[in-house]
């Protein structure tokens, strides 16, 4: 078994010149960045808990790692069966229930990849392929619920 490790930094830019003085008193906003890497991501808390609307919130960023992660293992799939996919789109949802108590947590992922493939006779396997990449997929495998997907699958004229 191989291990692999990863590694973030976030930074916190919302010190408004109070800190956290005070519930209303900083902004949510930070950036993520990873050594190697040449650009940084903008984030904030949802807008629903004083965040900036304009940045990815940690539940997007969660969305896009489950739908990115399905989408590189499809099209990996596809390549080693031969289907040629000339293109991929994914309109991901996510529901996340918060409690009393301010806490919450995801309780459903579906994926809705719109895939193009060149050959018509490739169709049947090209949508059993979701479910190979689902059990591959990383971060759906590291999560405490089912991911689902709805796929739609044309051939290319």
């Amino acid at each position: 078994m191989k291990t692999h490790r990863y590694n973030t930094t976030i930074n916190w830019t919302g010190n408004l010149g109070s800190g956290t003085k005070s519930y209303k008193n900083y902004s949510r906003d930070y950036t993520i960045s990873s050594n190697g890497k040449t650009q940084t991501i903008s984030g904030s808390s949802d807008p629903a808990f004083l965040g900036d609307s304009s940045k990815y919130n940690p539940e997007e960023l969660l969305l896009s790692a489950v739908s990115s992660c399905h989408m590189l293992w499809y099209l990996h799939l596809c390549a080693t069966n031969n289907i040629v996919v000339t293109s991929y789109t994914d309109k991901a949802t996510g529901t996340m229930k918060e409690v009393e108590n301010g806490s919450g947590k995801f309780t459903g992922i579906t994926l809705h990849p719109e895939i193009t493939i060149t050959a018509k006779a490739d169709l049947k396997l090209a949508e059993l392929l979701h479910n190979r990449a689902n059990e591959m997929c990383f971060i759906a495998n590291s999560l405490n619920f089912k991911v689902a997907h709805q796929a739609v699958i044309s051939v290319e004229n």
